[in-house]
């Protein structure tokens, strides 16, 4: 088995989740079978099962704080709609029940389990909009909020009287705001960053203190520029900010005895850990490698617990006490070469690039990765697909394009109007670099993504093509306008923020960001990959440009799944990449030095 292939089946887990109220009772997802699916962990005993078994995987489940039940959402083969099931901790595998009697098939939006076993549902569907429900033991489903707008369950109080929803009322759906409520839906507090009636900073929130009868919420917000917390108690209307002066952005969770904050730095693609004491406003560093810190949380005792990685090395669940916390059964994945650091001055301001490149001297044919989101970025995390590309003799350049988390609000928020398009020139700009550098071969430049990674490679064959040899997108936005109406709620709720409005009501907007536009200019071979059952990128629209290219006789290869937006499933992992390497080596004459 080579390398790149090992990288995708070595075992390996995410950080676990444990139960409030019993914090030996812990839920993790691993790809130990091949699929990733949910496993139940008894930390006293050592006991593991393994909770779901699906064709598709399973990767959304959380535990009931006193540990008794495991909550699961159930979709059809991956198109993330569909209900929220429940079974013992001890089991059965199998022992599956509704969880939520009453309450139809959704998109979920959010969960939050209370001690007394209310549960506070969020929902979206196309007909109803967001939609958040109140399920008490023994009763029927009680609606407490409803908005076409986006909006979500963002957690309930440690005592079970406060409901906190993020909402997106005011229209855009880039910038939340956050009102409490009672569990009847009566108003209790909002907090909104709204400045004449258009969201210019949004908030999120990070959870309810973890003691009865503590009100305090915290809240990130972004007056400043980037994403950092503070702390709001609903009932008193009291903000207090935070003496956390780091550069980028920060998040923040409570530790159990809510006397501290656990703080997550994200900063030039890399991750860092910190404890925040809130008595005296003291910082200080939690021990962590240098790379990326993927999740992390704060044990009863004290501990910090994390997932993390390097572009170089596999993720570990790792402990500050030194230890390894959960160890996957089976062999190790290879690691791979470290990342490199790149900087560019963009028409923009400057960007960041991540590069890695095979040993030997360039120029090297060359694969721009892009990331999905848009709010996203990439970072000095292992990356199987990275890695595989590098062992097949290419270099990879990974660029935080302008819309990219991690490089303050107004990098995030350039997209608007313009999108698409805005981050091809960021993307232009460092394919430059890569040129003149000498590490890129710039007539072997392959442009590949998934999401919308895969939505800007299409955008960018059609607009650029001159600049790339071939092109490889995986799940993509193809043909924004039917995209748009075929997407979910949320989906298209994100699109009018971005756009300014509908493909009726701003159409060359839609017409200037939408890769059909430019379809008859594309030269590249392109390959394609979509799963029929995506409710985020849809097949239909794929279909058109297909259609598209096929009329012209323009070559290509299309790959169609039977999955949503992307594959749980470990081979199904391997076979996409491997029919992206072979198409890329093919149309670029390239032998296979793997």
């Amino acid at each position: 088995m080579p390398d790149w292939e090992k990288r995708f089946r070595a075992p390996r887990v995410g950080l676990p989740e444990w139960a409030e109220d019993a914090p030996h009772r812990s839920l993790f997802v691993s790809n130990a079978t091949g699929t990733f699916e949910l496993y139940a962990w008894d930390r006293e005993t050592g006991g593991q099962r393994q909770v779901t078994d699906r064709p598709n995987g399973t990767t959304s489940g959380t535990l009931s704080p006193d540990g008794e039940w495991i909550w699961w959402f159930s979709d059809t083969d991956g198109d993330e709609f569909g209900v929220w099931l429940r079974q013992p901790f001890a089991g059965p595998a199998g022992s599956d029940e509704p969880a939520t009697p009453g309450l139809e098939p959704s998109y979920p939006t959010g969960l939050a389990l209370g001690r007394d076993g209310t549960a506070v549902v969020g929902r979206s569907t196309d007909e109803d909009g967001s939609t958040v429900h109140v399920v008490e033991p023994g009763a029927q489903p009680r609606e407490i909020y409803r908005h076409r707008e986006s909006a979500g369950v963002g957690d309930l109080s440690h005592d079970g009287t406060l409901i906190a929803i993020e909402h997106t009322e005011h229209g855009d759906a880039m910038h939340s705001a956050i009102r409490v409520v009672r569990l009847d839906g009566t108003a209790v507090a909002e907090l909104d960053d709204t400045k004449g009636g258009v969201a210019e900073l949004g908030l999120s929130v990070m959870g309810f203190a973890p003691v009865d009868g503590d009100a305090r919420l915290l809240v990130g917000h972004q007056r400043r520029g980037r994403w950092e917390p503070m702390v709001w108690d609903p009932l008193t209307g009291e903000e207090t900010a935070l003496a956390i002066d780091l550069p980028g952005d920060v998040g923040a969770e409570w530790f159990p005895d809510g006397a501290a904050l656990l703080v997550s730095h994200s900063y030039q693609a890399r991750s860092e850990l910190w404890r925040y004491d809130l008595a005296s406003a003291r910082l200080s560093r939690v021990e962590t490698p240098a790379g990326t810190i993927s999740a992390a949380g704060a044990r009863p005792d004290g501990t910090v617990e994390f997932l993390w990685s390097s572009a170089a090395e596999p993720p570990q669940v790792r402990s500050t006490s030194g230890r390894v916390v959960l160890d996957p059964p089976g062999f190790t994945a290879p690691g791979s070469v470290p990342v490199s650091d790149v900087w560019v001055d963009g028409p923009g301001g400057r960007v960041h690039a991540l590069m890695q490149k095979p040993a030997g001297d360039g120029p090297f044919p060359t694969v721009f990765d892009i990331h999905g989101g848009p709010t996203w970025h990439d970072s000095d995390a292992f990356t199987a697909g990275t890695a595989a590309w590098v062992d097949h003799g290419f270099a990879v350049v990974r660029v935080n394009y302008r819309g990219s988390t991690g490089y303050g609000r107004a990098w995030t928020d350039a997209l608007k109007h313009r999108v698409g398009l805005i981050e091809l020139e960021d993307i232009a700009a460092v394919r430059e670099w890569a040129v003149e550098s000498g590490l890129a071969d710039p007539a072997r430049l392959v442009l590949a993504g998934g999401s919308w990674g895969g939505y800007l490679t299409l955008l960018g064959l059609g607009t650029q093509p001159d600049a790339w040899a071939v092109g490889l997108a995986a799940v993509p936005v193809a043909d924004y306008v039917t995209a748009y109406h075929d997407e979910m709620e949320a989906l298209k709720a994100m699109d009018r923020t971005l756009l300014g409005g509908t493909p009726e009501e701003v159409p060359e907007r839609f017409a200037a960001s939408s890769p059909l536009t430019y379809v008859d200019q594309v030269r590249a071979p392109v390959y394609i990959s979509a799963g029929v059952n995506d409710p985020r990128c849809p097949i239909r629209q794929v279909e058109n440009y297909v259609a598209r290219l096929e009329r012209r006789g323009a070559p290509h290869q299309v790959y169609r799944y039977d999955a949503g937006h992307g594959s749980l499933v470990v081979e199904e992992r391997i076979k996409q990449l491997r029919q992206e390497i072979e198409f890329a080596q093919r149309h670029l004459r390239l032998p296979d030095p793997a």
